[in-house]
């Protein structure tokens, strides 16, 4: 089984003293998990940072063993963003958060557009709620769509326009940018919630049901933020 394409590095573990076994979402096949030999020398560690975009030669003896990749780097995406732990460490939690749930060899074109597109929202000035948008069309693109505007009543408090769960169990206050989708600026405390709220539905109805646990890096992006 050989191929070529392109893809973004989700994940990189070291196999032994010289190689690595990584997963690469790519355009064409999804996410591949693979080896990459000598992937600790000095001539390619540098620019093997979990984000960037390569070009990808994939070979393996069949589709029930694991291959090799060559890589060549494309585009060195991550390395922009050394300087600020904040976007660094999103950039961690979406890509763990798309090899965790994605299926290995099932291609998904939606999703490859979204890894390309986060570079974008990244430099974007509202780059957190963006990203909230960002992992909101992550859920739909696996099936999981999550239509807060179905799921809230709107409410006048002191004056100004609340949106609360119709959950007969808890009711929660919904940030008006979930539903409203405006272009202003939130403040910190305002994408937090939302955060929170996206972290307790994909626990729930995602990662519970399939046995999976909230990922670390997702975690520590959320604490950078307080």
């Amino acid at each position: 089984m050989i191929w070529d394409d392109i893809g973004f590095l989700l994940s990189k573990n070291r196999y032994n003293e010289n190689s690595l076994i990584s997963d690469i979402y790519t355009k064409n096949f999804g996410k591949v998990s693979g080896i990459i030999f000598g992937g600790t020398s000095k001539k390619i560690k540098n620019y093997l940072q979990i984000g960037n975009k390569f070009y990808v030669s994939y070979n393996s003896k069949n589709e029930k063993s694991m291959g090799y990749f060559k890589i060549e780097i494309q585009d060195a995406l991550s390395p922009l963003y050394f300087d600020n732990n904040q976007k660094l460490s999103c950039i961690t939690s979406a890509m763990n958060l798309v090899k965790l749930l994605t299926a290995e060899s099932q291609k998904n074109i939606r999703i490859f557009t979204l890894l390309e597109e986060f570079y974008l929202l990244l430099n974007s000035e509202n780059w957190i709620k963006n990203y909230i948008f960002w992992e909101l069309e992550l859920f739909k693109s696996l099936g999981y769509d999550l239509d807060f505007e179905n799921l809230v009543d709107e409410k006048i408090i002191d004056n100004k326009k609340q949106y609360i769960s119709k959950s007969s169990t808890e009711k929660r206050i919904i940030p008006n940018f979930l539903i409203e989708k405006n272009s202003s600026n939130e403040d910190m405390n305002s994408l937090l919630t939302g955060l929170k709220l996206l972290s307790d539905y994909l626990e729930k109805s995602i990662l519970k049901p399939n046995n999976l646990n909230q990922p670390l890096s997702r975690i520590q992006f959320i604490n950078s933020l307080k």
